[in-house]
């Protein structure tokens, strides 16, 4: 298979549209399809196709990606593009879906003769628009160089944790990664809340633990976010990530592990999003610690 190939993204959001433009970069002839056709639209300056419907969009493709909300919104897609798919086209699926919406991803896949690889990414806005995610991916051997050329124009590595797609063990991986991403999200979000309700500055607070055990650069580049007022446009959107957190959630509850700080931090992205900051960046949970907005 020749490395420059016909590529469909369905779904154009933060991430897809990225994905969609670094994959053109690399030469590959793309087609991008989204519910809300405005927001696919300015692809078009990239030499990109924007496509009426995902059938239109998947028409002769050589790989479909697809990088939408959720797992049901993902089968949506794909059942729309049913009439454009052919059989052996590689469907790389980079939708955080949750372990049991991949194995409903993965039987329509069976079911309509594609090659099925659970691709979801880590990073956010600004790696993908770098071409920089880290992409966790599960699929058979056999078919890989079909899609390695997308995979390597999106992100900077792939990490591979199995054959089987449909066994979810990338999903596994992403949710496991997500997991400590977002508590740490939320501890930056009080620490800040906490700071500002003992009157206490915020940067003697980093002070203190700079260069030690307890600093992190993420936690410093979240903070900042809010301290400085550019929770816009979003790295990883509240709602998104409130969306993640409850994947979390329940994959642990339907394995027998509670997970207290996951399900804490599910509802404070939740109240956050009915505060108004559903369109911001999940630091934006920090308003999820006062009952008004918070004083100046």
């Amino acid at each position: 298979m020749t490395d420059k190939l016909t590529v469909s993204v369905l779904g154009t959001g933060i991430m897809g549209a990225a994905m969609a433009r670094n994959l053109a970069r690399a030469g590959h002839t793309v087609r991008a399809w989204n519910r809300t056709r405005a927001k696919a639209e300015p692809l078009a300056a990239d030499g990109i196709a924007v496509a009426d419907s995902p059938a239109d969009a998947v028409r002769d493709a050589d790989v479909v990606l697809t990088m939408v909300h959720d797992g049901p919104a993902a089968l949506e897609a794909m059942r729309a593009a049913a009439p454009g798919l052919r059989e052996g086209t590689a469907w790389v699926q980079s939708t955080t879906a949750g372990v049991d919406a991949v194995e409903d991803l993965a039987a329509f896949a069976r079911d309509h003769g594609l090659v099925f690889f659970d691709a979801p990414v880590l990073g956010t806005r600004q790696p993908a628009e770098a071409g920089q995610l880290t992409v966790l991916a599960a699929g058979p051997d056999a078919h890989r160089d079909a899609v390695r050329p997308v995979l390597d124009a999106v992100g900077v590595r792939t990490v591979w944790t199995g054959e089987d797609g449909a066994a979810g063990t990338a999903t596994c991986l992403k949710l496991v990664a997500n997991s400590w991403v977002l508590a740490a999200t939320a501890a930056a979000g009080e620490v800040l809340a906490l700071s500002k309700a003992l009157d206490v500055d915020p940067n003697d607070f980093f002070e203190l633990i700079a260069g030690g055990p307890l600093d992190m650069g993420y936690l410093r580049a979240k903070s900042a976010l809010v301290l400085e007022d550019r929770l816009t446009p979003p790295q990883f959107g509240v709602a998104t990530a409130a969306k993640d957190a409850r994947l979390i959630v329940e994959a642990g509850a339907k394995r027998g592990v509670r997970l207290d700080v996951a399900a804490a931090t599910a509802d404070r992205l939740e109240r956050a999003v009915v505060q108004g900051h559903a369109d911001e960046d999940m630091a934006a949970a920090y308003f999820a610690s006062f009952e008004d907005q918070p004083p100046a």
